[in-house]
């Protein structure tokens, strides 16, 4: 019941403005996408939903937003300087480049020749210069993860919120990777967004927060719309765990091209906060700074009752916006046979995330006391506050239904003449295409509950 092919899904999202390839104009860049006014909606909407579930559903999460451009020595001393790398090969005849880990049989995916380099480092951070001369000592990193950011913003948090254990710090933002071969769609791109959370616990209770956090997540993906029969966890093998990782677990998806991470929860320990702490002093005698006690930040917390200080582990679930995205198109895409032996594509979105919660269609295009009353209706729901209402005036209510079935708008409703005698509309809901009449006293009602 989902999308039969990437291609399916790449040309809805083109046809109906979720998503664009960027800079099409001049040929595009690879790995880069654009969010059309639909693709927006759904995004900040998923965003929400992320952000509402961790921060205003819990007592024990505060926000944050951080900068996009990173200190070099903060990702010198998380690791990811000397660790944050694919294995490279160039093809000697036609002169691509791939990841040697993503190719079969060691023959070049573009020509098939088997003349490659070996495999050598490639660092994916991508780095800027900073101020105004240009002289390779001056530069900081655009983020490869929000994670860093809010390590060494621990302190900061603590101060001005006085948190104590456990507690969690939890961002979205853009993240960048210099990605050898961007592939299937969004999915693997050089720019794209994170919904990350750093929970801190004290350590000896790491274990049990992670296994906590693992369902919890797995649960807000249903929740989301994507089956759980569509999902497997997967603990990571430990030779392929990243540096700072003492444990993680991969919620894995059915994408149309395979299965592949939707969201990884990992047990950081302590390696983060630790790692920063320990490194300042270092930073401090090569920058010629005076050495003293007060010259380091300690990332630790202290007890208000034992006066004992904490390094405290962290777990962390981190999700993909981009890949998320595209997880939910997938799960709701359908394509029905209809009675009358015509087909229908419908996105069979959660109503909290559709791009317009509610059309409202006037019967006639140009009738003037119908566009006045759909358009009245129309103010009065979108002062609700639940999202874009939308008011359609393309005169063809077939065409208007087919094409908010395809982009998955929950209802639609609409002002015929009957509308103008009787102050009644017809109600259609866009999974079991039934429709209804109700009073236009009712609808604000009918609205809102549709969302519970």
């Amino acid at each position: 019941m989902t999308a039969s092919s990437m291609e399916d899904l790449v040309s809805l999202c083109k046809r109906r403005g979720f998503i664009y390839q960027t800079n099409e104009l001049y040929g595009g860049l690879q790995g880069l996408y654009d969010y059309g006014p639909l693709g927006v909606e759904l995004k900040n909407n998923l965003k929400d939903a992320w952000w509402s579930s961790m921060v205003y559903e819990r007592d024990d999460v505060e926000g944050l937003d951080s900068s996009i451009l990173t200190h070099p020595n903060v990702l010198k001393y998380s690791g990811h300087e000397e660790t944050f790398t694919d294995p490279l090969v160039d093809c000697k005849d036609c002169k691509s480049r791939w990841r040697s880990d993503h190719i079969e049989d060691q023959k070049c995916p573009s020509c098939e020749s088997s003349n490659l380099t070996e495999p050598r480092p490639f660092n994916l951070m991508f780095k800027t210069n900073v101020g105004p001369v240009d002289d390779g000592t001056s530069f900081a990193y655009l983020r490869p993860e929000t994670a860093q950011q809010i390590f060494t913003n621990f302190k900061n948090v603590i101060d001005s919120t006085s948190r104590v254990l456990p507690f969690g710090i939890a961002q979205i933002g853009k993240a960048f990777r210099n990605e050898i071969t961007p592939r299937n769609f969004i999915f693997r791109v050089r720019e794209f967004e994170q919904m990350e959370l750093e929970f801190f616990v004290e350590p000896g209770e790491d274990e049990h927060w992670h296994d906590k956090w693992v369902q919890k997540r797995v649960d807000w993906w249903v929740d989301q719309g994507v089956e759980k029969e569509s999902m497997e966890m997967i603990d990571v093998p430990k030779d392929d765990l990243s540096h700072y990782s003492k444990k993680t677990v991969d919620i894995m998806y059915k994408f149309p091209h395979g299965v592949e991470e939707l969201e990884g929860i990992a047990n950081r320990t302590d390696f983060d906060i630790g790692s920063h702490t320990r490194h300042q002093k270092e930073y401090d005698i090569k920058s010629n700074v005076k050495e003293n006690n007060d010259s380091v930040t300690k990332l630790a917390i202290q007890n208000k009752i034992t006066n004992k200080w904490t390094i405290p582990y962290v777990i962390e679930p981190s999700a993909g916006v981009d890949r998320g995205v595209l997880a939910i198109l997938n799960e709701a895409y359908r394509v029905e046979k209809l009675e009358n032996g015509k087909e229908r594509t419908v996105l069979t979105l959660k109503p909290h995330l559709s791009p317009i919660k509610a059309a409202v269609i006037p019967l006639k295009r140009n009738n003037e006391e119908l566009v006045s009353k759909a358009l009245e209706l129309k103010k009065s729901l979108q002062k609700l506050k639940l999202g874009r209402v939308l008011l359609d005036n393309s005169g063809n209510i077939g065409k208007s239904y087919r094409r908010h079935d395809e982009i998955g708008t929950p209802m639609c409703i609409t002002i015929d003449f009957q509308s103008l005698e009787d102050d009644t509309v017809t109600i259609r809901d866009r999974d079991t295409m039934e429709q209804e009449r109700l009073s236009i006293s009712e609808v604000s009602n009918y609205f809102q509950n549709s969302f519970l």
